[in-house]
């Protein structure tokens, strides 16, 4: 930060420093009050009525295809996330989240929105260097560290012998 010095005429300017605790003071001054439990409540509606949405979906598909709750599980995911998706690439999804905080990051559509928004976002700059390189500076830490933690988790099942296949015909 600088400010003009009074002197000779001369536009010259002087750095003005602060400590760490004046900044702290003076930040805390120009921040804005949040409550806490107002915030809470607002994440557990938005976060519970996306869970909600998510129950009625894989409901859906276990009446309409006769599916069993693991097998409506996948259709469910793929639609929660294009329903994410869809409400990012039309701005309803960011508006939510503004409002809801942490309830709009329910594990499936919180990332489904991250990858799409970021997409949305870098598009002019092309499909490769735009989209695709910065898509995945958000979520690339969360794809990295699910495939390193699932090979890990593999070795440790295939050296102890956990999970070994079984016929289960009888």
């Amino acid at each position: 930060m600088t400010v003009k010095s009074s002197g000779s005429g001369e536009k010259s300017y002087k750095p003005v420093s602060m400590s760490s605790k004046e900044y702290q003071a003076f930040a805390k001054t120009r921040e804005p009050s949040r409550s806490i439990l107002t915030n809470c409540l607002k994440a557990f509606l938005v976060g519970g009525i996306i869970c909600t949405i998510g129950e009625g979906v894989q409901k859906f598909f276990m009446a309409v295809f006769h599916m069993t709750a693991r097998e409506a599980g996948n259709p469910t995911v793929a639609i929660m996330i294009l329903l994410a998706v869809i409400l990012t690439s039309l701005g309803v999804y960011d508006k939510i989240a503004q409002w809801a905080g942490a309830g709009s990051a329910v594990p499936v559509t919180g990332f489904a929105n991250s990858m799409s928004s970021a997409a949305i976002e870098h598009r002019s700059e092309g499909l490769v260097l735009g989209v695709g390189a910065n898509m995945f500076k958000l979520a690339g830490s969360v794809i990295v560290f699910g495939v390193v933690a699932a090979f890990v988790v593999g070795i440790i099942y295939w050296i102890f012998g956990i999970g070994a296949w079984h016929d289960t015909t009888g």
